[in-house]
Formats: C-alpha cells, structure tokens, sequence
C-alpha cells in the first residue's frame, strides 16, 4: 500500500486536482449549453438524457462504495425510499420538491446507516447478495405499508417542482444536479477521506492497523451513497409524476452497478460515460429493448472478461501508447 494512503491528522485537506475542475467545466458546458442549443425543441431526447443524468447521478453513489471495495447492488432500494418520501411530503402534506429533495436524501441516508452497520461487516459476494436482496426486501416493505403509501397502487400526481414544467426545464435541472454530484464525488476521492477509502479497499486489515477507524468509514461511504440514491429517487418521483412499488426492481439495482464497470471502476466519470453510453445505445435500438435484461447481462460478462477496467481504461492506454500524459 502506497504511503500517500497513511493519512498524519493534522495534515491539511487535498484540493482537487486542476484537470478536474477543467473536465467539470467541459461537461458542463457540453450538458448546459451545447445539448440545450442542439436539443431543446426535441422533448424526447431531452427525456432521455434527463434519465441518462440522473442515473448516472445514482451511479456515481455506488462508485462510492466500489471506492471501499464494496459491490453495492442496493441502489434501487434508497431510489425507492427517497421517491416514496419525496411523494408523501408532497401529496399527504403539501411540502414542495425543493424541500423535499434533500430530505428524501437525508432519509435514504439514515437508512443506509441503519442497514448498513449490520451487513457492512460482510465482504465479497457475502456483502453483494445481501444488497442484492435489499431492493426487492424494500419493495415488498412498501407494498405493505397500506394506505401510508397507496398499499400497493401508484402514488400520483405528485406536485412538479415550482418553476419547473418543460422537458428542457427537467433536463437543465438532471444535468445540473448530476454536475453537482461529480463535483461532490471528485472532492471526496481527492480528499483525505477518498485516501481513507482507498486504503480500506486495498486491505481493510491493514488499514485498520494504522488506526483507520474501518467500520466508521464504511458507514460513511455507503451513507453517501444511499443519499445519492435516495436524491436520485426524489427526481424520478416528480419528473415522472408517480411512484409504486415496483418503480424500481433488483434488475435497475444491477443496471446501476454495470453502468459503473462499463466506464470504469478507477475513474470517477465511468459510472457517467457508462450510463449515457447504455442509456443512449437502448434508445437508439428501440427494437432490443424488449431483450434488456439479456443485452445487460451479456455486457456485465463481456466487461468482466474483456474490459475489467472500463471503456475509460482503453482511452488511458491509448495515450500512454502515444507518449502523451493523461
């Protein structure tokens, strides 16, 4: 383990690199002004970049947890939490998305603390069919809650944000919380605590013999993550107008998870780059859709055994090929 992960605690915080705020700066660009410019009298395709935004705003939580060298397949599960609070807040008691956004993530947050110490302590695939049953545990936990959530039928017509109506109004408000988000996740990888994370991923045991509280910061990623999740879920709830229990399944947990082998486990904007690129791709052969969890599955193998370091490793290696400095 490399002595940069040995954290001195009165060392002051990492800054995040220049390269990335210039990335931020590109994608922003690119998401706020070129796809407004090129797109914004094409409602469809502004929805399906809307989707392809927040999922990757999802996936981006669990690459957080693949940080700790955890395989999170519980995404859909906080998705869940977060858009049945959103929808209760705003039909039950008349609370508006913009307060109930970041109590939906709050929400999804605490829960993710509460599951988490428990099953945190698990590793491998131990940890992953744990999560992996989070999903459907949550949906049934919804279908079950009676008339708190519908009992089993849709909550709808739940409340669009104030301001917010057309497909290019959702788009611009998905593409400036998932800006925020991979703003968020690339200042935690570059401060003490991404190096925190880091460690643990390369040997828990040894992290925890430097004095690494392990089980705090396990906690603590995957709390991000459930925020994220659980914000992710808020959006969903308001820009489709209802939810129901079976808005999300273990298949959109799982669909989570390969967005963020397919751009890349080591890079913060692999779960973004694989999102779009399925997300799109699906659009685009409108005629597979029926075959997604195939094609998914297919993609999950073929990543693993051709490209187990994501699409953005290929572009790494093409540059160091070529002399340049990435």
């Amino acid at each position: 383990m490399s002595g940069s992960y040995v954290i001195a605690p009165g060392s002051p915080p990492a800054r995040t690199p220049l390269r990335h705020v210039a990335a931020a700066a590109a994608i922003g660009l690119l998401l706020l002004l070129a796809v407004p410019l090129a797109l914004g009298r094409a409602p469809y395709w502004l929805d399906v970049l809307t989707n392809a935004c927040i999922l990757s705003f999802a996936s981006l939580g669990v690459w957080v947890t693949f940080a700790i060298g955890r395989i999170n397949i519980a995404q859909g599960a906080f998705a869940m939490i977060g858009g049945y609070t959103t929808a209760i807040l705003a039909t039950r008691f008349g609370i508006g998305f913009w307060f109930g956004l970041p109590v939906s993530a709050a929400v999804a947050a605490v829960a993710g603390i509460l599951l988490g110490l428990p099953i945190l302590r698990l590793r491998g695939v131990y940890f992953a069919m744990i999560t992996l049953s989070l999903t459907e545990a949550v949906r049934l936990a919804f279908l079950s809650l009676g008339a708190a959530t519908g009992g089993g039928t849709d909550i709808v017509n739940i409340p669009t944000p104030a301001g917010i109506g057309s497909p290019l109004a959702f788009y611009l408000l998905a593409a400036v919380l998932l800006l925020l988000g991979l703003l968020a996740v690339w200042r935690l990888d570059a401060s003490r605590l991404g190096a925190v994370f880091r460690a643990m991923r390369q040997n828990e045991d040894l992290a925890a013999s430097i004095g690494i509280d392990v089980a705090r910061y396990r906690v603590i990623a995957f709390a991000v993550a459930s925020a994220m999740g659980g914000a992710a879920g808020s959006f969903f709830a308001v820009f489709h107008q209802n939810i129901f229990p079976a808005s999300y399944t273990i298949q959109d947990s799982v669909n989570v998870m390969l967005y963020c082998f397919l751009g890349g486990l080591d890079f913060v904007l692999g779960p973004i780059v694989g999102a779009f690129l399925l997300v799109i791709a699906l659009e685009l052969l409108t005629a597979l859709q029926q075959y997604q969890a195939l094609l998914y599955g297919v993609l999950m193998i073929a990543a693993m055994l051709f490209l187990p370091n994501g699409l953005l490793r290929l572009r790494l290696a093409r540059l160091r090929r070529g002399g340049e400095t990435p």
